[in-house]
């Protein structure tokens, strides 16, 4: 989503509470109300909806949820749901005490974090407190590197993302509809913030829909509004994303999830810049710009009936593949290094950075979560990591086959404290170019101390 202003001076910060236990809801709503603003939910269908009304920064969620309270299945699909709607939301699950491999893999999907039940208030507070604090210094941080760059955060030094961002430094300051391809998880709502943020649009909304996690009877609504009782439940008349996002940027994202029928109406307001609201007689014009996104062979789709080839080759003018994680190179431990920073410094653990043998995990893991699964492993790693570097096991990653960091047996306990070292030191050079100053601080030791590892080690230096 498009950043959103903070709370209004004297405001307190909403805190979603998804529980179909209503004691559980009132326990928190008392312990907490001094602080924050309490929204409630008692299913997966009135959480998104609150979510999508509301916008609150965190969410606390409860993984058994009518039909499926003995399940996960509700809470997961709530997950998906939330943060399909703001990737940047601090998802919270409550859980009970045999269900932690669920937290975890929860985690993996995107929640923040988790705490067990029966609710201790004070580890609640805390753990709210920092996802609170964590919520404001991202979105801040947004604000800043947006304001200060005009520009959104791309990161990697590969061929295939220098590719990608000199066709979005190409495109950005053009109207041209753009569609952007590439697996889940590779990134492609930052590649369109990114136009938008080039564009003369910038100044003006982003406004991204998930084609794909909104009902089919929903999003026609979502996308062009209704007048007042156009349907059941239409008690007053809404704008849809379209209309709001005039004169700024409409995101499309999963654009092949949408209906044949609903395809005909975008492919209409394409050709002629207007949209009729649900039960609306009036044509209303707009001017806003579209980039749409897909995770599917979009050739595929054309082929399979599932999209009209007349829409696709209106929306796209400019089509940017965005390139899979394991097709990066080096860019895997870049962006590891950058979520890793972030996480130390909102969990304030002092952990060091990652084992080579941890370097060598990621270096052979295939990545089928793209970026979006790095992030994640890598904050649970910190959260997890009990010595001063991150290990394999950390990462819920297995040892890379072999690698050249797996010490075989017979060693002394000195012989295999220096070939760690060695490897270290080896690594940190390597990520630095042979400049022995930043590899000091990559290690956190002082410069002295890495030039006297180097000549007890014999290590040659290349730069």
């Amino acid at each position: 989503m498009s950043p959103r202003k903070g709370p209004a001076n004297g405001a307190k910060p909403k805190l979603l509470v998804v529980d179909d236990n209503p004691e559980i809801r009132t326990q928190l709503k008392w312990g907490l109300n001094k602080t924050y603003e309490i929204l409630e939910a008692e299913d997966r269908a009135e959480a998104v909806r609150v979510f999508r009304t509301e916008h609150p920064a965190v969410v606390t969620l409860d993984l058994g949820m009518p039909p499926d309270p003995d399940g996960v299945s509700e809470g997961m699909g709530a997950l998906d749901e939330i943060l399909s709607v703001n990737a940047a939301a601090k998802v919270i699950l409550v859980t009970g005490n045999g269900e932690r491999t669920h937290a975890r893999s929860a985690i993996e999907r995107g929640a923040w974090d988790y705490y067990t039940k029966p609710v201790d208030l004070d580890e609640v507070r805390v753990i709210l407190a920092r996802a609170f604090r964590i919520a404001k210094l991202e979105s801040e941080n947004r604000r800043l590197a947006q304001a200060a760059t005009g520009e959104w955060e791309i990161l990697g030094a590969s061929p295939e993302v220098q590719r990608v961002l000199a066709t979005i430094r190409k495109v950005g300051p053009s109207d041209a509809t753009v569609l952007v391809t590439g697996e889940s998880g590779t990134g492609k709502e930052l590649v369109a913030r990114q136009i938008h943020a080039l564009s003369p649009r910038r100044g003006e909304v982003f406004a991204p829909i998930n084609c794909g996690a909104i009902p089919e009877t929903l999003l026609e609504a979502e996308l062009f509004g209704h007048e007042k009782g156009a349907f059941t439940g239409a008690h007053v008349q809404r704008r849809g994303k379209v209309e709001y996002a005039s004169g700024g940027t409409l995101f499309l994202d999963e654009i092949t999830e949408m209906s044949p029928a609903l395809q005909v109406k975008l492919l209409r307001f394409l050709q002629e810049g207007a949209i009729d609201r649900i039960g609306g007689r009036e044509t209303i014009p707009v001017d806003v710009r579209v980039i749409a996104a897909t995770n599917r062979d979009i050739g595929e789709a054309i082929s399979a009936g599932l999209f009209r080839e007349d829409l696709y080759y209106r929306l796209a003018v400019v089509e940017i593949p965005v390139p899979p994680l394991r097709s990066r190179g080096d860019d895997v431990l870049l962006l590891a290094r950058v979520f890793f920073d972030r996480a130390r410094q909102a969990s304030r653990r002092r952990i060091r950075g990652f084992a080579p043998e941890a370097e060598a995990a990621m270096r052979a893991h295939s990545w089928p979560g793209n970026v979006r699964e790095l992030e994640n492993r890598v904050r649970r790693a910190v959260i997890m990591a009990d010595d001063r570097f991150v290990t394999p096991g950390n990462l819920d990653l297995l040892p890379a086959e072999g690698s050249q960091f797996v010490l075989p047996g017979g060693r002394s306990l000195r012989e295999a404290r220096e070939s760690v070292d060695r490897e270290m030191v080896k690594a940190a050079l390597m990520r630095n170019g042979g400049n022995i100053l930043r590899a000091a601080e990559d290690l956190q030791v002082s410069r002295p101390t890495l030039h006297d590892l180097i000549n007890k080690l014999e290590i040659i230096v290349e730069r």
